[in-house]
């Protein structure tokens, strides 16, 4: 019988290297050991009961469920109550010294309740049954192979068709532990732990950690629990964040989008660095930065986009036969294949990230301008060329908008770093391609006839990404373009006001159309709403997406509008980064959408290089408005191409003269690059 429980239904305990889901009926149905990205020994959650869990619950009806965290922790309590009366089930792992502990605590509350256990461990992803040994002093020990996992409890267990079981009773003001471990199977079973002072620890871990966030207004505790669930998918070790504990929780039920997010992606940098440290974590940041450039170091061509907790490079994907999927959505597949495509945009995330913790403060990386340097020499050789983009597409790759945008992004962050830091001929050789890249996308990016910036070069299709466009500096949020643009999208992408990252049906990513509304991309929108100073709209769709957590405050990667349900792998990292920044976006007068898109160096006392000043932003603008109306004007004549601007209509728009239309303007191409290279040279 597969799992009936609904993404939403379950919540997330971890120690800073692996973590477990634990669902609303007290059966944890995934958990890796002994990291994130380990096989995992409880796959219900992919499967069925027999795929491996570990029930505690009442052995009678349950009449109510509550669910909660112990303030300012990863310590779950749940709540059951019956016609006997009520326990709580109180799940959590002791903070990581030596090998894994997961604890559950049974407390009775009132009355008597009769109580049940179920044990299925199968390790390798559910398909091996363990060796299962009684332990003298109460329990058992479970081997496969390598792998040991010791359960220890005084309640009575028995061996039951290859299942562990048991029934005990709880009343008020009773304790029942249990205390699972893990550890090789070569070495002595681990040391017993004691349970109450394994809580004690973990809460006060907890509640130092997230002590000290700063505030957010109204939406601190949101913040704060958006924190404490990146925290928790942190592994310690290295400083590395997975993208989410799990995989092959599907974007569509019961289709193919199923892919494994336990892993650490690039393209997360520069959100996450803005996260923690507007938070006030700068020893999380530190360590996010430090596991980056460690990652990246090596030969740039051999960059990745994404890396192991360690910074692994081969993480070969394969499918699981034995698995079938979440509400029988297949395949399920181990590893990603996405790890070996080219994203241009990673580019971006580095030098971006590098900037924005040079300018917080935090202890410079001694190899990082060697590595930059040498990241900047490869990326001038291949900006020009098309690549899968950030969403990963399986289809052909392309000249995606984003793409090139970040790659600005890469040569606009290493000038500024170089202006700043007293070493501005560093940078002298990449402001020629930062201006290249600007006019090329400015140029071939944009339709006329849409109004927008569009998903590739020469595409009609929309795509999320293009909110990031203001975003990371690129144009500014009031420029007719980015208005434009929001508004298209807007138009065209929204599903009861969330927002798709593009039309899944157009076929541009090699795979059957269907998904949810994308939960970051929706923080997007609400983060271009407030630098185009519509605030109520922002505050709004903030709201709005804050009420879809689940009830202990977890957010998966998308929402389904229709079904009313979470979709996507869960808790996910993307999702909790963009709610935080959202969250300080509205509380704050330079929050990090302002620290991203309006950096200011010191050396120009205000005004951002690569960026043109008012004037020139407005005839930019001009530019853009006076060929889009000849555009449009031309089209309403019924011709099939408009003609190319001739000198008089180029010289009228850079001296920001009205364009007459006799003929027709075609603003696209190197047409529209010489007009704004001659916009640029008259404001000299």
């Amino acid at each position: 019988m597969p799992t009936t429980q609904r993404i939403e239904d379950y919540a997330l305990i971890g120690d800073c290297a692996t973590a477990a889901l634990v669902g609303r009926d007290g059966s944890i149905d995934w958990l890796c050991l002994p990291r994130f990205d380990s096989p995992a020994c409880l796959a219900a959650l992919l499967g069925s009961p027999e795929h491996g869990r570990w029930l505690i619950a009442p052995a009678g009806a349950v009449t109510k469920v509550e669910r909660r965290y112990l303030d300012g922790s990863l310590v779950l309590a749940t709540t059951f109550e019956t016609g006997d009366g009520a326990v709580e089930l109180i799940d959590f792992f002791r903070p990581r010294h030596g090998p894994p502990d997961l604890v559950r605590l049974v407390r009775g509350l009132h009355g008597r309740v009769a109580m049940r256990v179920e044990v299925i461990l199968r390790f390798d992803y559910g398909c091996l049954v363990p060796w299962v040994e009684r332990l003298t002093e109460g329990g058992i020990s479970a081997i496969a192979g390598p792998e040991r996992v010791v359960l220890r409890t005084p309640a009575p267990l028995r061996g039951e068709d290859l299942k562990t079981v048991g029934e005990f009773e709880v009343s008020a003001g009773d304790t029942v532990p249990f205390m699972l471990t893990y550890g090789p199977s070569h070495q002595p079973a681990p040391r017993p732990v004691d349970a109450e002072r394994a809580l004690h620890s973990a809460l006060a871990f907890w509640r130092r950690w997230s002590d000290q966030c700063a505030p957010a207004g109204p939406w601190t505790n949101t913040v704060k629990r958006s924190l404490m669930v990146l925290k928790g998918l942190t592994f310690a070790p290295t400083g590395g964040i997975v993208a989410a504990p799990t995989t092959s929780l599907p974007e569509q039920i019961g289709g193919p989008r199923n892919w494994d997010y336990r892993y650490c992606w690039l393209r997360d940098a520069t959100f996450t660095l803005l996260a923690l440290m507007n938070a006030g974590y700068s020893d999380e940041a530190r360590a996010w930065r430090d596991w980056l450039f460690r990652a990246v170091a090596g030969s740039p061509d051999q960059i990745q986009i994404m890396y192991g907790l360690g910074g692994e490079r081969r993480l070969s994907e394969w499918e699981v036969p034995w698995l079938p999927g979440y509400e029988n959505s297949r395949p399920v597949r181990i590893g990603n294949g996405a790890a070996d495509q080219t994203q241009l945009d990673i580019f971006g995330e580095i030098f971006d990230a590098f900037y924005h913790t040079h300018r917080a403060g935090l202890p410079p990386v001694a190899r990082g301008p060697a590595i930059g340097q040498a990241v900047l020499k490869h990326l001038a050789a291949i900006w020009d060329q098309p690549d899968e983009g950030i969403w990963e597409v399986r289809g052909p790759p392309q000249h995606f908008t984003h793409s090139k945008v970040m790659a600005w992004v890469a040569f606009d962050r290493a000038i500024k770093i170089s202006e700043e830091f007293g070493a501005a001929s560093w940078a002298e050789p990449w402001r020629t391609v930062r201006d290249e890249i600007h006019v090329d996308v400015c140029a071939k990016a944009f339709d006329f006839g849409l109004g927008s910036f569009v998903q590739s070069y020469g595409s009609k299709a929309l795509d999320a990404s293009l909110l990031l466009l203001p975003l990371v500096g690129f144009l500014p949020p009031d420029d007719p373009r980015m208005i434009g643009t929001v508004r298209a999208i807007e138009q065209r992408l929204l599903v009861d006001g969330f927002v798709l990252r593009y039309d899944t049906g157009q076929g541009v990513d090699g795979l059957p159309p269907g998904e949810g509304a994308f939960l970051a991309c929706s923080f997007w929108l609400a983060d271009n709403y407030i630098l185009q100073g519509r605030i109520a709209e922002a505050r709004e769709l903030f709201e709005r997406l804050v009420a879809l957590s689940n009830d202990v405050g977890l957010l998966a990667e998308e929402y389904d509008p229709r079904a009313k349900r979470q979709l996507g792998n869960f808790p996910q990292a993307f999702s909790h980064v963009a709610l935080v920044n959202t969250a300080f976006n509205l509380t704050r007068s330079e929050g990090p959408a302002t620290q991203r898109a309006r950096p200011k160096t010191v050396s120009q006392a205000g005004r951002v290089p690569g960026r043109p000043p008012g004037r020139l932003r407005r005839r930019y603008s001009q530019a853009f408005a006076q060929c889009g109306s000849a555009v449009a004007q031309s089209a309403a004549r019924g011709r099939d191409q408009p003609a190319v601007a001739d000198e008089t209509v180029v010289d009228a728009v850079v001296h920001g003269q009205a364009v007459e239309d006799t003929g027709g303007v075609q603003c696209r191409g190197q047409t529209l690059a010489v007009v704004l290279k001659r916009v640029e040279a008259a404001d000299d």
